[in-house]
């Protein structure tokens, strides 16, 4: 009787985008659901938190010109695109002992670009 649920939303689903309106109100639909679990099935000891990555390079970003993958940086404070190892980490601390006692929170991987 316990278990970790880790949902995979977005940071648009905290901060939207023009003009992705159905992937934003998905992603945030997606967090809402994530909270609900968390108070049901905290008796049962069962965690259920979500991750919210921002830019994190992939093919898809390699395949973007230089000029809008500068404009994508410019909005992450930390200065760069985040890595899949920034978000497969905090996957593994959501899945181990050490959150434990962390349920219903939106753990964002976004450089900064959200705050």
């Amino acid at each position: 009787r316990s278990g970790r649920i880790i949902n995979m939303s977005s940071v648009v689903g905290e901060k939207s985008n023009q003009g992705d309106k159905f992937h934003c109100d998905s992603k945030s639909g997606l967090i809402g659901l994530t909270k609900s679990v968390a108070r049901e099935l905290a008796r049962r000891n069962v965690t259920a938190n979500a991750i919210t990555p921002g830019f994190i390079g992939y093919d898809m970003t390699e395949n973007m010109t230089d000029k809008a993958r500068e404009a994508m940086t410019e909005q992450i404070p930390l200065g760069r695109l985040g890595e899949s190892e920034d978000v497969a980490n905090a996957v593994l601390f959501l899945a181990s002992d050490q959150s434990s006692y962390i349920t219903g929170q939106v753990l964002g991987v976004n450089g900064g670009m959200y705050m």
